[in-house]
């Protein structure tokens, strides 16, 4: 499986205690967001976050506003392999 660069740090900051959500408006409009242990949190493209599920290394608990994603067994492998 070959991950883009920005997929890749994704994982490895997830594996270091990142987590990433998916923030959904009224509306329905949806916003993902990497809220890393230190430093500013940061907006992460759509695409990213559909490679990342297509691949199956992450998953969500799918609540509303904000669902939580967290890394599957084999995103754990995945990420501690790079």
């Amino acid at each position: 499986m070959r991950l883009s660069s920005e997929s890749t740090r994704i994982l490895r900051t997830m594996l270091a205690g990142a987590t990433l959500k998916a923030h959904r408006t009224l509306d329905g409009e949806k916003t993902y967001t990497l809220h890393p242990l230190d430093g500013p949190d940061e907006a992460v493209e759509r695409a990213v976050v559909e490679t990342l599920k297509r691949h199956g290394l992450i998953a969500s608990n799918m609540k509303f506003p904000a669902a939580t994603y967290v890394l599957t067994e084999k995103g754990l492998w995945h990420a501690a392999a790079l």
